[in-house]
């Protein structure tokens, strides 16, 4: 028996499925960076995580940096956009400043710091700390996509 698919059932299979996160490259006046370290994998990140169906992409930065290091922010300007080619995440990276709140870690997170540019590098796995650096240099929005360890060209 011969199965036939329609041609928009033969696209919705062949669409690639990407999921959106947002991340706040949170910069305070002496130039640190808000960085927390991750409850489930102790690696050491921007706080962001995936975007809700009804937010825009600045209430979720808003809300996930808050959720994450109880930071309340103001978000300056997107500086970045960078796709996990491996698992179709597509990340978008604002820059932010500190607007209130104070630091606490929270169930995604075992602790909160505010880290120099030389911290970050030493820190965090390359794929990361570009975002923080990328929205230091002033020359974004930056464009990059990456495997999950490391950039990759194209």
């Amino acid at each position: 028996m011969l199965l036939h698919m329609s041609n928009s059932a033969r696209e919705a299979q062949s669409t690639p499925l990407h999921s959106v996160s947002v991340a706040g490259a949170v910069v305070r006046e002496d130039g640190r960076l808000l960085a927390i370290r991750r409850a489930d994998n102790g690696t050491w990140e921007l706080p962001g995580g995936v975007l809700e169906l009804t937010e825009s992409p600045e209430e979720g930065v808003t809300r996930e940096v808050f959720e994450e290091t109880g930071v309340h922010v103001e978000i300056d300007e997107l500086t970045g956009v960078y796709k996990n080619t491996s698992r179709g995440v597509v990340a978008l990276v604002f820059r932010c400043k500190p607007s209130g709140g104070g630091e606490r870690t929270s169930e995604e997170s075992t602790a909160v710091e505010w880290l120099t540019p030389e911290e970050v590098v030493e820190r965090m796995s390359g794929v990361f700390a570009i975002r923080l650096l990328d929205a230091l240099d002033g020359l974004g929005p930056h464009v990059r996509s990456h495997d999950g360890r490391k950039l990759v060209s194209g």
